[in-house]
């Protein structure tokens, strides 16, 4: 597969690596390291050709000293090429998504927690994966044996940016296949440049004579929050390419062949259902993947999920087992293969070929599973699942008849909001359990009164399906959504879901450490002379060991309270250890 890979010396810096050795890992690296700031946003820049004898091989790894496993090598070459059934010519641009094979590189990169922290949970770094972004060419070239120029820039990443790294691609790579290296070194040097992502900041990022500018949405934002701010662009020359979004796609433009039963779709997402998308090329299928995925934000899609899969994946066997039940995935593919070797697989969307600009798509059928043929399947969502909630006929129609006008884009952001991002028309259908659960989950917190400083606080209380769903009847979604329909059976449904289970377990996890930090607010607020009249030395220093442990939390971003706290718990800790004899202060304050 790769002609360059082996051990040997690593290069310096400023040198393009081939496949470097086989090993898995990154060389550990200080934030005063050469690409640590690179590393903030991109993991290596790949490029992939067609060798005559080889096949796809992978020609080189940027910057040199990143080390994939020959696993992950592999992947990369077939996932950054189309396959044979897909005709793409000229320059073609998709996404996958692949599982690391050499386990997590390290147990963070330096900046992961504070981003994480701040970032919404749709957009934090994968532990566990890489997202490939890939610019694809393929041209005639009588100079080559085949008769064809084949080539992909591939950008690898841990940030589910899939807007802004497009853009990026679409500045490079036209460059890189007509300058090649020394183009693809000033880039890198140029990313190595950047700031770090910062969830809620304007950021801009300059490359190749362009300036970037990026808005990174941050956990606390409204659902409504703008694209960047454009307050700064007098001071850069040239003016910047502003991106309204670093993450988001056109959800419209991707659903335009499913508008009629994006609902269904939508329900089987929530569901965490298997569903495998059967698209003509690489771009539709990464596209429909990334947008079914996106509709559950803000809740976090804790399904796999594949853009573009391939038989050639490592993992083509544990997806393709009919020995066990189907994975909870949504895989995207090109390969009609596939249509046989999942035939037992309960939803399948097979997609077909894009219209032209302006020309809305034929309207996918729904068809029974039994209809699925393996040679020759038509468009479809074949499926037995039946739709909870009923279809909303009206807004369907709006946007069939928002698609044919001229002035689409302007009647997209006036009369139809809902074209952009359906269902977005409906807040409660695009997240419906949301709103309801959040409001049923922060009644399960303590009330601020019962945490006092000198006890444990008061435990959340659990989660009760039965004591929810009947809260339902008073504050469910049906009172505030037009959409109609079993709305108990849907929820119980999802409670059984991985998205439910992922939700809860995060949210239990950050009014966990909420409970904490008023704990902690608590102790900080009262009088600890007063409290420790009455102590033992032993529960002294208890309570130094406790304070300190809860200071080092909240220090490193876990635990959400104010300055002004932490330097109040610093200062009780001095106060208390002054209070001990000084053999127990040199114990805990060793010189």
């Amino acid at each position: 597969m790769d002609a360059l890979s082996g051990t040997g010396p690593r290069r310096a810096r400023g040198c393009l690596g081939a496949a470097g050795p086989r090993s898995s890992g990154r060389a550990a690296r200080t934030p005063a390291a050469p690409w640590a700031r690179f590393s903030a946003w991109l993991e290596c820049v790949c490029v992939v050709t067609f060798d005559l004898e080889l096949g796809q091989a992978l020609e080189l790894v940027y910057p040199n000293d990143f080390r994939l496993t020959d696993k992950e090598k592999s992947s990369i070459c077939y996932l950054s090429f189309p396959d044979s059934h897909s005709g793409c010519l000229g320059d073609t641009q998709f996404s996958f998504r692949m599982r690391q094979c050499g386990g997590q590189r390290s147990p963070w990169h330096a900046d992961d927690r504070h981003y994480n922290s701040r970032a919404p949970m749709a957009l934090q770094r994968e532990p566990a994966h890489y997202f490939g972004y890939v610019y694809f060419r393929q041209v005639k070239d009588s100079s080559v044996k085949r008769g064809y120029f084949q080539k992909s820039l591939v950008l690898v990443s841990r940030l589910p940016f899939v807007r802004l790294f497009q853009a990026l691609l679409s500045l490079i790579a036209p460059e890189y296949f007509d300058k090649l290296a020394p183009c693809l070194e000033a880039v890198c040097s140029e990313i190595d440049q950047w700031p770090a992502p910062a969830p809620g900041q304007t950021l801009n990022l300059p490359v190749m004579g362009v300036v970037v500018q990026v808005r990174i949405p941050s956990r606390v934002d409204k659902s409504e929050s703008s694209p960047p701010k454009q307050c700064d662009q007098e001071n850069l020359l040239p003016a910047p390419m502003v991106l309204a979004s670093v993450h988001e796609l056109d959800l419209f433009r991707c659903f335009r062949p499913v508008l009629t039963h994006v609902q269904t779709l939508w329900e089987l997402v929530l569901l965490g259902e298997p569903l495998l998308v059967l698209a003509p090329s690489p771009d539709v299928s990464s596209e429909m993947v990334l947008a079914l995925t996106s509709c559950l934000q803000p809740l976090r899609f804790c399904c796999d999920f594949r853009p573009y899969f391939t038989i050639h994946d490592s993992e083509f066997k544990e997806f393709t087992t009919r020995t066990q039940a189907p994975p909870n995935v949504v895989l995207g593919v090109t390969n009609p293969f596939f249509i046989k070797t999942l035939q037992h697989w309960p939803h399948i969307l097979r997609v077909g070929e894009p219209k032209m600009s302006g020309d809305l798509p034929k309207q996918v059928k729904l068809k029974k599973p039994s209809r699925l043929k393996t040679l020759d399947t038509k468009p479809g969502l074949y499926t037995a699942y039946t739709a909870h909630l009923h279809r909303d006929k009206a807004l369907l129609k709006r946007l069939l008849k928002v698609w044919g006008r001229a002035e689409e884009a302007a009647v997209r952001c006036t009369e139809c909001p809902a074209a952009a991002a359906p269902p977005g028309a409906h807040p409660e259908l695009h997240h419906p359990s949301v709103p309801t659960q959040e409001h049923y989950m922060a009644s399960l917190m303590p009330l601020q009164k019962s945490i006092t400083p000198w006890k444990t606080p008061p435990q959340i209380r659990p989660f009760s399906q039965d004591d929810f769903l009947r809260s339902l009847e008073h504050a469910g979604p049906q009172l505030t959504c037009i959409l109609k329909g079993d709305w108990l059976g849907l929820y119980r449904r999802f409670f059984k879901s991985p998205h439910f289970d992922g939700w809860y377990r995060q949210r239990h996890k950050e009014m966990a450490l909420k409970l904490e930090a008023l704990h902690l607010e608590a102790i900080c607020e009262a009088n600890i002379e007063t409290w420790m009249k009455d102590k033992s030395e032993v529960e002294v220093v208890d309570l130094v060991l406790k304070l300190r442990e809860k200071l080092v939390r909240a220090q490193g971003h876990q635990l959400p309270v104010k300055e002004a706290t932490l330097q109040r718990a610093q200062l009780y800790i001095e106060t208390v250890i002054g209070s001990l004899p000084k053999d127990l202060q040199a114990v805990l304050c060793p010189p």
